[in-house]
């Protein structure tokens, strides 16, 4: 191989072992993937049915999809989008790409938190860019400071932010994500904010960058709130300046998204009821799974505003956390994701659960790994 090395996705293996054992018969409780458990609300799938039986499927970009999300804006954040500037995409991974490589050039600096997610980092170097971690830990809620931005040195030209973020859940009010994107105007950053997990949070509203720069990049997903992770649909709002030139990037490398799903979410965007109702559920998810947690011991976890996860301290156990998640989906059948996908320098210490999934399975996790830990703690100590 000549391209950039990438590393993978180590709850990927996880995946793989869990997918083993349902093979053989065994259990398997998959807390390691930022999936929900509960398929697409009902009206996505009747309208998929719908479509299927009257259309043949070409290429397609469904303006009646993009008027949605221009009307989604104006009614979630106050912010009027032109439809120019609403590009579809095939999941919001397609635009990323898509943004990396319209925005910057070979050997830019793009910062990024650490904790967070892998594919910042490896997308980045998969196009010969260079990522530019920001450690912020959990003494300061994992939330970046305007103050550590000011301190890259040069200044990078690109920044990418979540809110809510993945893995910590942590959440940006409109006065630290103006503090950070006010210190990206005044040093000429460009800014890439990814708000997947907008719609998932548990008492804070979520703040799009558009409600206060109205020309950074926005990356949003179908897969999260709207629970359509394999349908591949997602959308960027870009400056109207940039929209021709960054559709000319997806239509090359990606050609458009898949038509069912465009005309699955456009019905999936009134359900309202349903995502409300599932987000409760989320909700009580993390409740009891903190809790659960605590009682087994494993107490070093910043309760996450949003999104579906915890990302927990597990320094007390181990200092491999690739280890650790092996042997829990070995020995329990519990599937964890190992911090060192999220964090190089310091995720040896920390998992990721995802608590996505219904509250039954969240109590046999918790059951499984009550058994299991006793044991763990008395094969690592002999």
């Amino acid at each position: 191989m000549r391209g950039p090395s990438v590393t993978p996705f180590h709850a990927g293996e996880i995946g793989t072992r869990g997918a083993a054992r349902l093979r053989a018969g065994r259990p398997f409780i998959g807390m390691h993937y930022g999936q929900p458990s509960a398929g697409a609300p009902p009206a996505a799938i009747a309208a998929a049915h719908r479509v299927l039986d009257r259309d043949a499927l070409g290429y397609t970009e469904l303006v009646e999809l993009r008027e949605r999300i221009v009307a989604y804006y104006a009614a979630s954040h106050g912010v009027e989008v032109g439809l120019e500037r609403v590009l579809l995409t095939a999941g919001a991974s397609a635009g990323l790409v898509a943004a990396y490589a319209a925005m910057f050039r070979p050997g830019d600096r793009v910062a990024m938190l650490r904790p967070g997610y892998p594919a910042y980092r490896n997308t980045l170097a998969a196009l010969r860019l260079t990522p530019v971690e920001i450690d912020c830990g959990p003494e300061q809620g994992f939330h970046p400071t305007p103050a550590q931005l000011a301190a890259l040195t040069p200044a990078p030209q690109g920044f990418v932010v979540a809110s809510p973020a993945n893995p910590t859940g942590a959440m940006l009010d409109a006065r630290q994500l103006g503090a950070l994107l006010e210190t990206c105007r005044t040093r000429g950053i460009r800014v890439i904010s990814d708000e997947i997990y907008h719609g998932i949070s548990f008492g804070k509203r979520a703040v799009s960058a558009l409600e206060i720069d109205p020309r950074a990049v926005v990356i949003n997903s179908f897969s999260k709130l709207y629970r359509m992770p394999g349908w591949r649909l997602g959308w960027m709002i870009v400056p109207a300046d940039w929209a021709a030139q960054v559709h000319a990037y997806l239509i090359n490398m990606f050609l458009t998204p898949a038509t069912l799903a465009q005309h699955a979410a456009l019905a999936a965007m009134d359900e309202r009821e349903d995502l409300e109702r599932w987000v409760r559920i989320y909700e009580r998810n993390r409740t009891r799974l903190i809790e659960g947690l605590a009682a087994l011991g494993i107490t070093g976890i910043v309760p996450p505003d949003g999104a579906f996860y915890l990302y927990a301290d597990i320094g007390h156990l181990t200092r491999d956390s690739m280890q650790f998640c092996l042997r829990a989906v070995d020995e329990t059948g519990v599937g964890l994701a190992p911090g060192i996908d999220f964090d190089p320098v310091n995720g040896q210490r920390f998992v990721r659960l995802s608590f996505a999934g219904n509250p039954q399975e969240i109590e046999q996790a918790l059951a499984q790994l009550a058994a299991w830990l006793p044991r763990y703690r008395d094969a690592e100590s002999a």
